[in-house]
């Protein structure tokens, strides 16, 4: 299999971004570096029109750095682009000369239209949205970029000048920011909004953003929420949260903003402006949600890149995450007849209690998901092969799942045998009350399914689940003899029995 290393850089208006991939002809890719550097170049941009001698010479050390990165680790194809500073910057292109001589590749400054496009192939790529109306945004330090879009289907491209370092240095004089600053802040982002969407008002319920104000949204709810989950990518905030974060920040001076849990330190001063525009950015949309996705524009280049390598990036049918559960399944060896027939299984016994006990379709993703995974971690060893497998999941890349998603799901593969969940566990016991819930019940029917198939080798060929007061009967339909599978079920009705209070009978039909 024919694999190529590939670079792809953004010079932002806040950050120079370099992430180092090895891609292969079908279209997939791995990272293997990613590295920022905060240059600032859209500092007092918008006051002198130039970019300043200090930040020029912070992205000069950026890019001599990252030129060392792309030699070093036998870099094929690089992908390299400037954006808003150095498209509006008098000295931009003076600048983008050095730093292209510096690389030793070509860095082209790209339009707002062309970072639109950047921003919804990496949203496209990372997040299921058929069959609804929603907007992409890209929050930079110089500009925002807005795509909407239906479905897989993207309808318009907008750029405005409204990134995080611009209008802070614009609009923010006092620290903390004064009522009469924020409300002229807030007036133009409501005019400039206005201005580009002439006509009739979009309204979307939700919003997918990139770009680091973002990511730090994402942080800071995180552990407002007291969670603690691997990653922030496709992780859902609240307007709600959105409202509740800003008020908070708009009250805190620099110092106070940068003990906040969850905020770089980097970011804090200019988070507030940020903030403030993804405030009414989701109300202008009347959206009630965002979604985080913490790669954005530099996957964006990837996907160009390897596109215009010949790659397989980006084409056929979007991808889906029952595709994505079982290739990541394949990746890692697992039995894939016996992990579809316990999944088979499981979704019965399910389907069987959704009512009585108020499960619902999010439920039985997880459980599909669960049951297809639950034996990865053999890809580590047998030995404690349950808790290899929660490893493993929690930090694998499934499509369409946000983080509480992966996190449940490893969670329920974890608890597929050996002990139930304890007060000891710190996994468990980080998970609120109704999450535990739903691990216990998942888990407690994929135990089950699991014990159904001891011998591996679909000797029960159907079930059946028929739910009473106190005692689940589960019917068993095979032409051969399975007591042991029946005692293998018997070992492992544990948990469900807990979880549901009721209790577990086996019949043979």
């Amino acid at each position: 299999m024919k694999k190529s290393r590939i670079a792809a850089i953004d010079i932002g208006s806040n950050s120079i971004r370099c992430i180092i991939a090895e891609a292969s002809k079908e279209g997939k890719f791995k990272i293997m570096d990613d590295e920022k550097a905060t240059v600032r170049l859209g500092e007092k941009l918008a006051m002198t029109g130039v970019i300043s001698e200090e930040a020029s010479s912070r992205a000069l050390e950026a890019i001599r750095r990252f030129q060392k990165l792309v030699t070093g680790l036998n870099v094929e194809a690089v992908e390299a682009v400037a954006t808003s500073a150095v498209r509006t910057a008098k000295n931009g292109p003076a600048l983008v000369a050095t730093l292209s001589k510096e690389l030793g590749h070509e860095i082209k400054v790209i339009s707002g239209e062309e970072e639109a496009e950047l921003t919804a192939a990496s949203a496209l790529a990372n997040f299921d949205m058929y069959g609804k109306r929603y907007a992409m945004i890209d929050i930079g330090g110089g500009s925002v970029e807005i795509v909407t879009a239906y479905g897989n289907h993207v309808e318009q491209f907008y750029s405005l000048d409204l990134g995080a370092v611009v209008m802070t240095d614009r609009f923010i004089k006092s620290d903390p920011i004064d009522e009469e600053e924020l409300r002229k802040l807030q007036r133009h982002i409501r005019e400039s909004l206005k201005r580009t969407f002439t006509g009739k008002r979009i309204a979307v319920d939700t919003l997918i953003g990139s770009g680091g104000t973002l990511t730090a949204l994402g942080c800071m709810a995180m552990q407002m929420r007291k969670e603690n989950y691997v990653s922030i990518h496709g992780s859902e905030v609240l307007r709600a949260e959105v409202v509740h974060l800003l008020a908070m920040l708009t009250h805190k001076d620099l110092k106070g903003r940068r003990t906040i849990p969850g905020l770089n330190q980097d970011r804090a001063d200019i988070i507030v402006a940020g903030m403030v525009l993804i405030d009414e950015l989701m109300r202008y949309f009347d959206a009630n949600r965002v979604l985080v996705n913490e790669r954005g524009i530099r996957e964006g280049l990837l996907i160009r890149a390897m596109k215009r390598l010949g790659f397989a990036a980006g084409s056929g049918s979007p991808p889906n995450w029952r595709d994505s559960v079982k290739e990541f399944a394949i990746s890692c060896h697992v039995d894939e007849q016996h992990a579809a027939h316990v999944a088979g299984m499981a979704l019965t016994i399910f389907d069987a209690l959704k009512v009585p006990f108020g499960l619902n379709a999010s439920d039985r993703k997880l459980l599909e998901s669960a049951a297809i995974l639950h034996d990865s971690g053999y890809f580590i060893s047998y030995s404690s092969h349950h808790k290899h497998s929660y490893h493993l999941i929690r930090h694998a890349e499934l499509f369409s799942f946000s983080p509480r998603d992966r996190e449940l799901i490893a969670q329920i593969a974890r608890y597929h045998r050996k002990s139930l969940p304890k007060r000891k566990h710190d996994a468990f016991q980080g998970l609120k009350e109704k999450d535990q819930q739903t691990v216990s019940r998942l888990g407690g029917i994929l135990r089950l399914a699991d014990g159904l198939d001891r011998r591996r080798n679909s000797l029960v060929q159907a079930v059946s689940c028929q739910f009473g007061d106190t005692a689940v009967t589960i019917r068993l339909t095979s032409v051969e003899d399975v007591s042991v599978e029946i005692f293998g079920a018997n070992a492992k009705k544990d948990l469900f029995e807990k979880a549901f209070g009721s209790t577990v009978v086996f019949a043979t039909a």
